[in-house]
């Protein structure tokens, strides 16, 4: 063999020890995803510990606010995020042009109408004070929650972004107050009623959520947390096989449940037959 056929060799045997040791990398990278406080984090890391298991390595991080996590999913920092219902995640993507999907629904955790200070809807005074989340789709859908509990009555044509603007009828007076969602747990105390997250309430453990009011029972799964991913990533592997585990563990199931404090009223997951 001549020296420049050994070298030539060589530099193609190197090529091909490259590009394995690449996909190897690849391969090995852990899975990342973007999560807010409470459930949502604690049953991801549940099923990372299963999927660990299985030759899944992921990496679990904890986001505090509701936009962060989209803008890291946009731009590759993360591989999936668990926080939004699929309502939201279509307002964040016409608003921002993310390219996100759904790639599976998750728990479907109630919105709850909550006071510190009164015992019931009816004891609301004249002009009372309500708490309700700041963000477009959650002030519809605290508003559509008051219709339902018969506190207002909203604009037939109203739509899932709706405003106290499309209130036609308020018989009490009430005096909206928007706060960041995750802050609205501890912002309950300083208002008469209040627009709570069951999680939010039992992560902070500001008072007692199985104490709600009202509750958006009748919601369609349209409302569940949502497992999303960039649309070029969506069909990953790795995510398929996390999704797999994360729905048939009983360890997350039981965690989910420890969480509600067994209160099926608080939440239900869209996975089961219901």
């Amino acid at each position: 063999m001549t020296i420049s056929r050994f070298l030539k060799k060589l530099t193609a045997f190197s090529l091909v020890s490259t590009a394995v040791l690449l996909s190897s990398t690849a391969t090995a990278a852990p899975l990342k995803i973007g999560v807010v406080p409470g459930i949502f984090a604690d049953s991801v890391v549940v099923a990372a510990q299963e999927a660990k298991q299985q030759g899944v390595d992921v990496q679990v991080i904890e986001f505090t606010d509701w936009a962060t996590p989209n803008v890291a999913l946009d731009a590759g920092d993360i591989d999936l995020n668990y926080y939004q219902n699929s309502n939201y995640l279509a307002n964040a993507v016409r608003d921002k042009g993310f390219k996100l999907v759904s790639v599976q629904p998750g728990i479907l955790s109630y919105l709850g109408l909550y006071s510190l200070k009164h015992a019931t809807l009816v004891d609301l005074p004249d002009g009372a004070s309500v708490a309700i989340a700041s963000d477009a789709v959650n002030v519809g859908r605290g508003l559509r929650l008051l219709q339902h509990a018969g506190l207002i009555t909203l604009r037939p044509e109203t739509g899932l972004l709706g405003t106290p603007d499309d209130i036609v009828s308020n018989p009490k007076n009430l005096k909206f107050v928007e706060v960041e969602g995750p802050q609205l747990a501890r912002a309950t105390q300083d208002v008469d009623l209040a627009q709570g997250f069951p999680y939010f309430i039992l992560a902070s453990n500001a008072f007692d959520a199985t104490k709600a009011l009202s509750l958006t029972s009748y919601e369609d799964d349209s409302w569940a947390i949502q497992f999303v991913a960039r649309g070029d990533k969506a069909q990953d592997p790795r995510i398929a096989q996390f999704l797999e585990v994360y729905k048939t563990s009983p360890a997350v199931r039981e965690a989910i449940d420890q969480f509600y404090q067994g209160e099926q009223k608080l939440y239900r997951l869209t996975w089961l037959p219901h």
